[in-house]
């Protein structure tokens, strides 16, 4: 088969045929990327796609250029390679709520939680999509950001309709209910980001609690 021509152990395509400093396959070499995802995010999240050189990164990483090249092309690989695990971990979160047991809003409020948690251990990540998202355009290449938010939209949506068949939730429309429901989780998300200082662990669950039970007392439930 064809194989690039070397020098120094790179082909002339710009990609590194072999780790650097790494041997292919190795535990050092998945910590060496996951060093890389993890120090890319921060410095994303905190000075923005285009400020953030690839000597920080890698300074950060305790790498070398060579080897950030080897496992990602280029600082618009790394980049993208952040959000490819950001929504596969989602994915994985997503698939682990509708397969798992429990009531309707039981199931919708383990869904919900697990994704604020995962957002609480991995800040950075969370504090990088978020600025993307609702901050000043920062030159980062193209993404389709708005997945997350619809993958858990589409989620919770699918989970109250299973409530409406089953006779736990209201009859209303699920498009709607799913909106309502996420939107608790986004309040959550901007108070810690906004305001760190203020961050309740079991703040997303008293207010799922109260969006599931209603606020109103049954003597003043509005009439449908």
């Amino acid at each position: 088969p064809w194989t690039a021509p070397m020098i120094h152990g790179r082909d002339l395509t710009g990609g590194y045929m072999h780790p650097p400093n790494d041997k292919p396959g190795t535990a050092p070499e998945t910590d060496v990327k996951s060093r890389l995802l993890d120090a890319a995010a921060d410095l994303f999240s905190t000075r923005g796609y285009s400020a953030a050189s690839v000597r920080e990164i890698v300074a950060r990483a305790g790498v070398t250029k060579p080897v950030l090249y080897y496992h990602f092309n280029n600082k618009e690989g790394l980049f993208l390679a952040i959000l490819e695990r950001a929504a596969q971990l989602l994915d994985q979160t997503i698939s682990d709520a509708l397969m798992g047991p429990g009531t309707v809003l039981a199931r919708a409020t383990r869904l919900l939680t697990d994704i604020y948690k995962g957002a609480a251990e991995h800040l950075p990540l969370s504090r990088m999509i978020h600025n993307l998202v609702l901050g000043p355009p920062q030159g980062a290449p193209l993404y389709d950001l708005d997945r997350f938010h619809r993958a858990i939209r589409k989620a919770v949506q699918r989970i109250y309709t299973e409530g409406i068949e089953l006779g736990e939730v209201r009859d209303t429309d699920p498009a709607e209910a799913s909106c309502l429901i996420v939107a608790i989780l986004d309040f959550c998300f901007h108070m810690d980001l906004a305001h760190p200082e203020t961050h309740d662990p079991e703040r997303l669950k008293r207010l799922l609690d109260m969006a599931f039970s209603g606020l109103a007392a049954d003597k003043f439930r509005v009439e449908e």
